[in-house]
């Protein structure tokens, strides 16, 4: 990990882009942007482990990382991606609790903080930021409703046609390996290899040097549906 300098305007440049903090008045934003800074990882180094104290709201300047989980057998399990704008680390941010989760960059990135203590006092002070928190915390509860229900509702193989489908939606295909693409699932590298053969079998997709590419909509529509 690397301090980086940065100007006030940068910072300022920062939150007016950022789903907390865009439509808050300039003397607020002046007030975050002393109290934020930016950090910089080279690929694989981990940001923060799972039951670390929480510095502050996090969001990914540059690069990528991932948030992840690890068993008690060690079989880890990505939560979720994030790319240039994303911001994490909200809960314990928010409620004061260590981090929930781990985090690691997946490239090179760079990563601005802004100080937990601070974010925690606009709440009790300023009732406009208070609602823009409830509102996003509401949105990532829905978002995690829908994953837990992915995992109640779907096989493999049709959890892994939909994963593709919004990678396709997003046009975010990345070189993922299997492991990585079984760690996104909750499941193992065994079982994603053969849910991609099936869906290539079925004509659905096609894998070219880890590529992924939907050849049949129809066919690929149908594996995205629950199964019986």
């Amino acid at each position: 990990m690397k301090p980086i300098e940065t100007t006030v305007q940068e910072r300022l440049d920062t939150l007016r882009s950022n789903e907390y903090f865009d439509d808050l008045p300039e003397t607020m934003l002046l007030e975050i942007a002393a109290h934020m800074y930016l950090r910089e990882y080279p690929r694989g180094e981990v940001l923060f482990w799972e039951g670390d104290p929480c510095e502050g709201l996090n969001i990914i300047r540059q690069g990528s990382a991932k948030i992840f989980r690890l068993s008690p057998q060690g079989r880890q399990y990505i939560v979720r991606i994030l790319q240039e704008g994303d911001t994490f680390a909200e809960v314990p941010a928010f409620d004061g609790a260590p981090n929930p989760a781990n985090v690691e960059a997946l490239e090179d990135c760079s990563v601005w903080v802004i100080e937990a203590e601070m974010l925690r006092g606009l709440i009790l002070s300023q009732p406009q930021f208070s609602q823009k928190v409830l509102a996003n915390f509401g949105r990532m509860l829905r978002g995690m409703v829908y994953k837990v229900s992915e995992m109640a509702f779907y096989q493999v193989t049709h959890r892994l046609a939909r994963l593709i489908g919004e990678m396709v939606e997003e046009k975010s295909m990345p070189h993922w390996t299997q492991e990585q693409l079984a760690a996104r699932l909750g499941t193992v590298r065994e079982v994603v290899s053969r849910s991609l053969k099936e869906l290539e079998r079925s004509g659905a997709i096609k894998v070219e040097d880890r590529r992924i590419r939907v050849v049949d909509s129809e066919i690929f529509r149908q594996w995205s549906q629950p199964s019986n």
